[in-house]
């Protein structure tokens, strides 16, 4: 894990929601691979696993960003704002905020 503080100074809940972080970086990047190869492939039964194995990642990323949002409680108050509403209505009134 990349780090820019010394792991003598942090916090093991921090260094945890790190590693959830990065975990969720990854799955998310593992996502876009899988869908690059659906898109470049002419074979069915390729594009079929690739599928299968792209919908995982994104069960997984869900997974972690849930456990995130669980030990980040700014966190998971934002998600919970967000997500009860559209995003253009969210935008809208972030933009008001600053306004």
């Amino acid at each position: 894990m990349p780090m820019h503080e010394s792991f003598d100074d942090l916090d093991p809940k921090t260094l945890d929601l790190e590693r959830a972080r990065m975990s969720l970086r990854e799955e998310l990047e593992a996502i876009d691979w899988y869908s690059e190869r659906m898109d470049a492939t002419d074979d069915e039964v390729l594009k079929a696993i690739l599928q299968h194995n792209r919908d995982e990642e994104k069960e997984h990323a869900a997974m972690l960003y849930k456990w995130i949002c669980e030990n980040d409680p700014e966190q998971g108050e934002e998600a919970e704002e967000v997500a009860g509403r559209p995003i253009a209505e969210t935008l809208q009134a972030h933009a008001q905020e600053h306004d």
